[in-house]
């Protein structure tokens, strides 16, 4: 099996809530680390913003990623949310086991 974080960026923090909530509940994630406040810089059809946003770390496994990005995609206030993977290759054993146990 193999882990990926997955990051997404909302505009709220109940939202980011709200959704990790729901892929807890249907097992898509083991975890969500919810980082309240960044401030982002960004172009948006051809112009520069600047706004603070919620970051959202999910643990999960790769394999799981296009249910994840289904379950934001119907539940997102952003027309175009940023839903990226990074799959990591050296996880600690114990924690694997934890995450395979409480993941579909």
């Amino acid at each position: 099996m193999t882990c990926t974080y997955i990051f997404w960026t909302t505009g709220s923090l109940e939202e980011a809530k709200e959704i990790s909530k729901a892929l807890l509940e249907k097992k898509l994630i083991a975890c969500a680390n919810i980082i309240p406040k960044i401030h982002s810089l960004y172009t948006w059809k051809g112009k520069v913003q600047e706004e603070d946003e919620v970051k959202v770390i999910f643990k999960t496994k790769s394999s799981l990623f296009e249910s994840i990005e289904k379950e934001i995609l119907e539940r997102c206030s952003y027309e175009t949310p940023e839903i990226s993977s990074v799959p990591l290759d050296q996880v600690h054993k114990p924690y694997i086991e934890w995450l395979n146990q409480t993941v579909l």
